[in-house]
């Protein structure tokens, strides 16, 4: 079950990683992101890009997160979890 979880303000995306993975979340779940608040409201709110997310075993050859369907599910946790 996935537990559509956000960690937030970290100086690196690793920080925040290693403190997931200690309270049970798989690493194939894990997806990276940077958020600007800046942007908020637009598409550039959310920024794909981080090296966590280089993944060839899951079909993730870049920084970003390739997979729509994951995209999409990451905009949504989003979504609910912070633009409220």
């Amino acid at each position: 079950m996935l537990k559509k979880m956000i960690a937030l303000d970290a100086e690196l995306h690793t920080d925040q990683e290693v403190k997931l993975l200690k309270q049970g979340s798989l690493q194939k779940n894990l997806w990276e992101i940077n958020l600007y608040p800046e942007f908020f409201g637009t598409k550039n709110f959310v920024e794909f890009d981080s090296m966590i997310n280089l993944r060839p075993s899951q079909n993730n050859r870049s920084r970003g997160v390739e997979n729509l369907e994951i995209r999409n599910k990451i905009v949504k946790i989003v979504k609910n979890k912070i633009i409220k």
